[in-house]
């Protein structure tokens, strides 16, 4: 059966707002995963991680057939294919919240370096390699005024390379990591701020 005009337009407004709301909440879950998990459950981040970047490549497949659907059959088709990426996307959700529950305070990104570095000193204090916003957007190799979703990403593929469980426990780039972790904190305390978006009184 075809699906009418009236009918059509509701269903593609409609398969497009839910796509819209799970790709927006899988970003904020992955930033979420960086903040909770990344430091001291590597692994159940990278499975994470992965799973939630599948969760958009699948919503990539779904958004380019909805334009194609004229017809009731394959709209339910192509819905319960939606539903089934959000059952997975609830499933890594559901993964990523329950872990941080189980410590009481937020565990900050620098954290883990003071039992690998031996401990000592403050490493949030001012005097960090990373003093401007130039410098931080070079630190992580991406243009001047790139998005904070890029900011993200660029310092995700980063640092996960350079974690010691990613290889094999080897430590020795562990300056490198300390730097790409202060430099995204920067961008994302300083040049970003809590909006989401550069500041023109931000400091550069």
């Amino acid at each position: 059966m075809a699906l009418n005009n009236h009918n059509r337009k509701k269903f593609v407004a409609g398969m497009t707002r839910r796509i819209a709301q799970l790709r927006a909440q899988t970003e904020l879950s992955l930033d979420f995963a960086i903040e909770t998990m990344f430091q001291e459950r590597m692994e159940a981040y990278l499975h994470v991680e992965e799973g939630l970047l599948e969760v958009d490549r699948m919503l990539v497949v779904v958004e380019a057939d909805i334009e194609d659907i004229c017809e009731v059959n394959a709209a339910r088709r192509l819905e319960s294919r939606l539903e089934f990426i959000e059952d997975r996307f609830e499933e890594f959700e559901s993964e990523i919240r329950q872990r941080p529950r189980r410590r009481r305070n937020k565990i900050n990104l620098f954290n883990f370096f003071k039992e690998a570095t031996g401990g000592g000193g403050d490493p949030m204090a001012p005097a960090g390699e990373v003093r401007s916003a130039i410098q931080a957007f070079e630190v992580l190799d991406i243009e001047f005024g790139s998005s904070l979703p890029v900011v993200t990403r660029a310092f995700r593929e980063r640092a996960k390379k350079l974690h010691p469980d990613s290889r094999k426990g080897d430590r020795s780039s562990e300056p490198e990591l300390r730097k790409i972790i202060e430099a995204y904190q920067y961008l994302k305390n300083e040049y970003f701020g809590t909006g989401g978006e550069a500041s023109p009184q931000r400091p550069y």
